[in-house]
C-alpha cells in the first residue's frame, strides 16, 4: 500500500511550552472561548480619558490614553455612546460594534459628532446618529450578517443559518424533500464546519451535520427570535478556533435591556397556498401540506443598568408532503393492484420546540456575569417516499441541552473572558413500525437474473440507532493591552465528554418478494441477531484539551500582523484501550491471502497498549492587513495557517458495533430466484416467518465469526491548510459608502477519515488474478477472514482541494439611507480523491485505498451568485427580496462506456447540460403599524421562488458500457425537484 504521509509542523515542544505557560500565567488564577465581545482601539488625544456606554443596558467601560493611543475590550455588540474627556472638555458620539470585531476608531481625526439631547438610554433616539463602524483591517476572510438581514429578507425555515449563503463560499444544502439542512464551505463537507454562540463551539462530535442537532433533521439549532447578528469566516481565522478545517461561525445572542421589550410572531402556509410540484402535477392533486411557525421573545430588567434577562421559544408544526413511486425502469402495469394502490401522493409530520433564556448581570463597570441555557425537542418522520410506504418509516427524536455561565471582567489593560459550560444532545432513530419489513421487487428488465429492483417497501424501518454525547466544559480566553502596539490573547479548554453509539441494521426481519412470482411466500430471508462476545453498544468518557496564543501586532499606523498557534488534543479511551478479539486476531495472522499484500495487519490488531491519540496537531497561524493611505478604506490583506477538525466518534465506533450483529440470509429455491441448496438455500418453511422459526433457525446455523471493522493503530486528526490574499475597499458611491471585498483562495483538506476493503485473494491481491488487467470491479468480496465475515479498514487519506474566488459588494442599511444590496459571487474549482466525499461519502470499495487521483468535487457548484435587497418604503413598509443563481452542482458518474471492458469503468463526474442548475428568487414585503402605545403590529407575506423555477434533481448518471453509450446520459429522469415550489407564506407579529 502507498504510505500517505502529512506535512507536519512540529516545532520545539520545550519552546513552545515555555511560551504557553508564561501567556496562561499572565491569566492565572483565572484558567480559560472563542469571544463574541468586540473591540474599539484607535487614535486619541494623550491626555484623554475615553468612556463608551451600551445605550441598551448601560454597561460602560472608562479608559485613559496610552501614548496617544486607546484600547477597550470586552465589549458586547451593540450600540455605544462615546465620550473624550480631554482638558476639561468632554464631547461624544455614538456607534455600532458588531460581533467580534475588532473596530478602529480614531477620535482625534475630525470634530466630535455630538450624540443626540435627550435620554441617552433610549435606543431610538441614539441609533439615528450609530453608524456601524465598518472593519477593513483584519486578515481573515469575514462577511458579517446583520440582525436587519436576519428581520427582513424573505426565508421559510426561520433557521438563523440560511443567511449565511449571503456570503461568498457558503452554502446551506437543503436535501430534494427538505429532511437536512447543512452548512458546508468549500470543497469539504458540513462536519468540518463550527459554530460558536456566545462564544461556545456547537460541534457534533458523534455524527456528521457539523453541529449537533443537524443530521437527518429540518429543524433550526437555535430559536431565531434569540440571535442578534454573527459573521461567518470563511478561512484565515485566527488561533482561538477550535474542532474545525472549514468556516467557522460567530453568532451572538441577544440580552435583557433597560426597556421591557417584547415579540411575538405566527407564520403559516399549506398545500393551497403554493404551486403543484411536477409528482403532483402528474397526480391531479396535491399532497396535503401545512407549516407553522410561531413563539416569542420577551426581555428587559430586574434591576436597571445591573440585571436583564431574555427568554424566547419557538416552534414548528409542519406536515411534510411526499410521493411514493416506483423505478423508473418499472412498467408499473406489470405490477399487482396491492402493490401499485399505494402509488401516489403522501405527507407526514415534523414538530419542533426550542427554548433559550438568559440573565445578564452587570456586577460593577468592570465585571459582566451570563447565565444562558437553551432546550431543543423535535420529534420528525423520515424514510417516507420513493418505494417507501408510510409504515416503513423512521421515527426521529432530537434532543438536546445546553448551560452556559460566562464571566467577563475587563480592566485598563487586560480582560478575561471564563465560561463553563454543559451539554447534552441524543440522536435516536428508531423503526416507525415494530414489525418485519417486506420488501417487494421485480427482476430488473433490462439485467435479467441479476439484482433485482424494489418496487415498494412496508413495515418495520431499517434504522435503529442511539447515539449521542454528553458532558461538561471549561474555556477561558485571557487578552492583555498593557504592551504598547500588542494584543496579547492565550487561552485554554478543557472539555470531559461521554460519547455513545449503537445501531442495528435492520432492526426487524425482512421478507423479500417477487410481486410477479408470489406476493405470499418469499423468496428470501434477511435479519440479524446479536453475536456472542461482540458488543454492539460503545461508550467513550474523552477528555479533550486545546491551548492557543496570539498577538494583534500594530506595526506602524498602516500594517497589522496577526500571528498564533494552537494545540488541540483528545484521548479517546475506546480508540486507545481496544483489545481486539484474541480469536479475531489469531485468525487475521493465520490468513495466508494478506501475508504478501499491500498493508501490514499488525497496524490494525490493537492490544490495548499500542495505540495513541494524536499529540502533533500543531496548528500555525498568520495573517497580515496593509492599509494603503491609512484610511481604512483600501486594504490589503491575506494570510496562511492550519487548522484541525475531529474525527467523527460514529467512525471510531465501528469497531464495536460493526459485525456486533450476526446477518442471517435465508433463500428459498423458487423458479425465478434458484439457489444451490445450502445451509442457506433451503425449501420454503413457513415456521421461518415467525420469531420463534427465526431463532431456531439461527441456534442450528450458528455462525462464529461475522464481518471485522479495524481501525489504523496510528489514526491521524484531519487538518485543512488555507491560504488567501485580497483586498477590500470602501466606495462612495450616490453619497454613501460601498464596502467591496475580492479574495483568492487556495484550501487543501487532508486525513479524512475512509473505509475500505481488507479482504484479499489468496496471492494477495485485490482483484481478481484471473483477470490481471482489471482496475474495476472484480474485488475479493467472497475472500473473507477463515471463520469470519469480510474485513474493513479504516484509514487516514480522503483529501480535497480547492481554488476559488470570492467577491463581495454591500451598501449596509442605515435610518439615514433606509436601503441596501449585497452580492456575493464564488468561483469554485474544487477536487476531491474520493468522489461524493464532500457529501459525507467515506467507503471506498472499488479500490484498494484512495490514490492520488482528484476528481471533480460532487459537492461544489463552480459559478454562485446571492444577490439581496432591502428596501424601507413610506408607511412602514419594507421590501426585500433575495436572488440565488448557480451552475449545476457535479454528479457522480461511472464511465463504462469509455472503457476497454466493464473491468476498467473508473469514475467520471459530470454537470448536466445547462448553463444554470439551480435558480430562485424570493420576495417579502412587510408593513408595520405603530399603534401610538408602544405596541407595533407587523404583517408580512413571503413569496419563494417567485418564478416557480424548477431545479431538477433526478438524472440518469449511468454513462452506458462498452460501445453501448447511454443515449439518455445526463438527462432528467424523473419528476424529484428541489422545494420549495412558488409558494406563498403570511406572518403576523407584535413587537413592544
Amino acid at each position: 500500500m502507498k504510505q500517505r504521509n502529512r506535512t507536519t509542523f512540529r516545532p520545539n515542544r520545550k519552546l513552545l511550552s515555555c511560551a504557553l505557560a508564561s501567556c496562561l500565567a499572565m491569566a492565572a488564577p483565572h484558567v480559560m472561548a472563542q469571544s463574541t465581545s468586540a473591540t474599539l482601539r484607535g487614535a486619541v488625544t494623550a491626555d484623554s480619558t475615553v468612556t463608551v456606554t451600551n445605550v441598551d443596558t448601560g454597561l460602560t467601560r472608562t479608559t485613559k490614553a496610552t501614548n496617544g493611543n486607546y484600547n477597550i475590550g470586552g465589549l458586547p455588540p451593540g450600540t455605544y455612546r462615546i465620550e473624550v474627556t480631554s482638558g476639561g472638555q468632554t464631547s461624544s458620539r455614538a456607534v455600532t460594534l458588531a460581533v467580534g470585531q475588532t473596530a478602529t476608531l480614531n477620535l482625534q481625526d475630525a470634530p466630535p459628532v455630538s450624540a443626540p439631547a435627550g435620554d441617552a438610554t433610549t435606543l431610538d433616539t441614539v441609533r439615528v446618529t450609530a453608524p456601524a463602524l465598518v472593519e477593513t483591517k483584519t486578515s481573515e476572510v469575514v462577511t458579517y450578517v446583520s440582525q436587519k438581514q436576519i428581520e427582513l429578507l424573505p426565508q421559510n425555515s426561520r433557521n438563523f443559518l440560511a443567511f449565511a449563503d449571503t456570503v461568498p463560499g457558503m452554502q446551506l444544502v437543503t436535501s430534494g424533500n427538505g429532511d437536512e439542512t447543512q452548512l458546508r464551505s468549500g470543497a469539504q463537507g458540513a462536519s468540518q464546519i463550527n459554530v460558536f454562540i456566545d462564544g461556545v463551539g456547537q460541534k457534533n462530535y458523534v455524527t456528521p451535520g457539523g453541529i449537533t442537532g443537524q443530521d437527518d433533521s429540518r429543524g433550526n439549532p437555535f430559536p431565531q427570535l434569540a440571535i442578534g447578528e454573527y459573521k461567518v469566516i470563511t478561512s484565515n481565522y485566527k488561533a482561538e478556533y477550535d474542532q474545525i478545517s472549514s468556516a467557522a461561525v460567530t453568532a451572538v445572542t441577544k440580552s435583557g435591556t433597560n426597556e421591557f421589550t417584547g415579540s411575538l410572531f405566527v407564520d403559516r402556509y399549506s398545500d393551497e397556498w403554493r404551486k403543484a410540484s411536477p409528482a403532483e402535477e402528474v397526480a391531479g392533486r396535491k399532497s396535503p401540506e401545512k407549516t407553522e411557525q410561531y413563539g416569542f421573545a420577551l426581555g428587559g430588567p430586574i434591576i436597571r443598568d445591573k440585571l436583564h434577562f431574555f427568554v424566547t421559544y419557538e416552534a414548528k408544526d409542519y406536515v411534510v408532503p411526499d410521493v411514493i413511486k416506483a423505478p423508473t425502469q418499472v412498467n408499473t402495469a406489470l405490477l399487482p393492484s396491492s402493490i401499485t394502490s399505494q402509488y401516489g401522493l403522501t405527507s407526514r409530520p415534523f414538530n419542533q420546540d426550542v427554548y433559550f433564556g438568559k440573565l445578564s448581570w452587570q456586577a460593577s463597570d468592570a465585571h459582566l456575569l451570563e447565565f444562558s441555557a437553551r432546550y431543543r425537542d423535535e420529534v420528525g418522520i423520515l424514510g417516507v417516499g420513493g418505494v417507501n410506504a408510510p409504515s416503513a418509516a423512521t421515527a426521529l427524536t432530537n434532543n438536546e441541552t445546553r448551560y452556559d455561565l460566562r464571566s467577563l471582567y475587563s480592566t485598563q489593560d487586560w480582560m478575561n473572558d471564563a465560561h463553563i459550560t454543559y451539554e447534552k444532545a441524543a440522536y435516536n432513530p428508531r423503526p416507525l413500525t415494530a414489525a418485519p419489513s417486506n420488501r417487494y421487487t421485480v427482476v430488473d428488465p433490462n439485467n435479467p437474473g441479476n439484482l433485482t429492483l424494489q418496487v415498494l417497501n412496508t413495515g418495520g424501518g431499517p434504522n435503529y440507532q442511539d447515539k449521542g454525547q454528553k458532558g461538561w466544559g471549561l474555556q477561558n480566553d485571557f487578552t492583555f493591552y498593557g504592551w504598547q502596539d500588542h494584543t496579547l490573547k492565550a487561552g485554554i479548554k478543557y472539555k470531559s465528554v461521554d460519547l455513545t453509539a449503537f445501531q442495528q441494521f435492520p432492526p426487524y426481519p425482512r421478507y423479500w418478494y417477487d410481486v410477479i412470482e408470489s406476493m405470499t411466500q418469499p423468496y428470501r430471508i434477511e435479519y440479524t441477531s446479536p453475536r456472542v462476545g461482540r458488543t454492539p453498544f460503545v461508550e467513550s468518557s474523552n477528555k479533550q484539551l486545546g491551548l492557543y496564543i496570539q498577538d494583534d501586532w500594530q506595526v506602524s499606523e498602516k500594517l497589522v500582523l496577526n500571528m498564533g498557534i494552537r494545540w488541540d488534543y483528545e484521548e479517546i479511551p475506546s480508540y486507545e484501550d481496544y483489545v481486539l478479539d484474541p480469536a479475531i486476531a489469531a485468525a487475521l495472522r493465520g490468513w495466508t491471502n494478506i501475508r504478501n499484500t499491500d498493508y501490514d495487519i499488525e497496524n490494525y490488531i490493537s492490544n490495548g497498549s499500542n495505540r495513541k491519540s494524536d499529540k502533533d496537531n500543531f496548528a500555525p497561524r498568520l495573517g497580515f492587513s496593509y492599509d494603503l493611505l491609512g484610511d481604512q478604506r483600501h486594504v490589503i490583506f491575506g494570510g496562511a495557517g492550519r487548522s484541525y477538525d475531529r474525527n467523527l466518534f460514529d467512525y471510531m465506533a465501528r469497531e464495536f458495533y460493526g459485525g456486533a450483529f450476526t446477518t442471517y440470509t435465508i433463500n428459498f429455491n423458487t423458479p425465478v430466484h434458484a439457489c444451490n441448496p445450502s445451509a442457506s438455500c433451503i425449501p420454503f418453511n413457513a415456521a421461518l416467518l415467525t420469531p420463534e422459526g427465526l431463532a431456531a433457525y439461527a441456534a442450528s446455523n450458528p455462525v462464529a465469526g461475522g464481518e471485522v471493522n479495524l481501525l489504523n493503530n496510528d489514526l491521524e486528526t484531519p487538518y485543512a491548510d488555507q491560504f488567501s490574499i485580497g483586498m477590500r475597499n470602501i466606495v462612495t458611491l450616490w453619497g454613501t459608502d460601498w464596502t467591496t471585498s475580492a479574495t483568492l483562495s487556495h484550501i487543501r483538506g487532508y486525513e479524512g477519515i475512509y473505509f475500505r476493503l481488507g479482504n484479499r485473494y489468496p496471492n494477495g491481491s485485490f482483484r481478481d488474478p484471473a483477470f490481471p488487467n482489471a482496475t474495476w470491479g472484480r474485488q475479493p468480496w467472497g475472500q473473507a477472514i477463515p471463520g469470519y465475515g469480510s474485513l474493513i479498514l479504516a484509514d487516514n487519506g480522503i483529501e480535497t482541494k480547492l481554488n476559488s474566488l470570492l467577491l463581495s459588494v454591500e451598501k449596509p442599511y442605515t435610518e439615514q439611507s433606509p436601503w441596501s444590496v449585497t452580492l456575493a459571487y464564488t468561483y469554485s474549482d474544487a477536487k476531491e480523491n474520493r468522489t461524493n466525499s464532500s457529501t459525507g461519502e467515506t467507503y471506498v470499495f472499488d479500490y484498494a485505498y484512495v490514490g492520488d487521483d482528484y476528481y471533480t468535487s460532487t459537492g461544489v457548484p463552480k459559478h454562485r451568485l446571492v444577490a439581496t435587497g432591502i428596501v424601507g418604503l413610506p408607511w412602514g413598509i419594507t421590501a426585500s427580496s433575495k436572488l440565488t443563481l448557480a451552475s449545476h452542482t457535479p454528479r457522480n458518474a461511472t464511465n463504462c462506456y469509455n472503457a476497454a471492458t466493464t473491468d476498467n469503468c473508473f469514475y467520471d463526474p459530470y454537470e448536466p447540460d445547462g448553463s444554470i442548475g439551480y435558480k430562485q428568487f424570493d420576495l417579502a414585503l412587510q408593513k408595520v403599524w405603530d399603534t401610538g402605545s408602544d405596541i407595533k403590529l407587523r404583517v408580512r407575506a413571503d413569496l419563494l421562488n417567485a418564478f416557480n423555477w424548477r431545479n431538477w434533481t433526478d438524472y440518469d448518471d449511468w454513462r452506458g458500457t462498452p460501445n453501448n453509450a447511454n443515449a439518455n446520459f445526463g438527462e432528467r429522469s424523473g419528476n424529484g425537484i428541489r422545494w420549495p415550489t412558488r409558494t406563498f407564506k403570511l406572518s403576523f407579529g407584535l413587537d413592544w
